[in-house]
């Protein structure tokens, strides 16, 4: 695997930190060499950002909205490994909830967002199985929300 921090870097991509449960759960579990990381919401420095697909939203913002849940499922992967990015073997799957209204389809598409980013920065590690959901709404009014499995060495 290639070095992330460095990586990320390469790509202009800040790593944010690990973001606090919003609720009475923990932000990941390990079990074995799993890591199962909580659904990690869309958000970036400007605060959450909110949204329907179908619904004044494109798809190509929910892809943005989908790739920022990637950078904060990174920032909960790196804290299960206690920040050595060695101790991560690859990610596994996502599960993508899209916050949509009932006739809009690219679910996938927008889930690829956080697809994508994770294969720029992990390479052949961040290739994964995955689902791509709709949703009727998601907490706070967010546009996408996405929880991870991960593989530690």
């Amino acid at each position: 695997m290639t070095d992330i921090d460095s990586r990320l870097s390469e790509l202009g991509l800040t790593l944010p930190d690990a973001p606090a449960p919003a609720a009475n759960y923990v932000p990941y579990v390990i079990s074995g060499s799993t890591v199962f990381v909580s659904g990690q919401i869309s958000q970036g420095p400007d605060g959450l950002i909110k949204g329907k697909l179908g619904e004044g939203m494109t798809t190509e913002d929910g892809a943005k909205a989908a790739a920022s849940c990637a950078l904060a499922l990174l920032a909960q992967a790196k804290a299960a490994c206690g920040g050595d990015w060695t101790k991560l073997k690859r990610v596994v799957k996502l599960t993508g909830f899209v916050n949509s209204t009932g006739d809009f389809t690219e679910q996938p598409k927008v889930i690829n967002g956080a697809s994508d980013l994770l294969v720029a920065v992990l390479g052949d590690a961040g290739k994964h199985s995955r689902s791509a959901v709709s949703a009727a709404s998601l907490p706070l009014g967010v546009a996408v929300e996405i929880e991870g499995i991960f593989e530690l060495n």
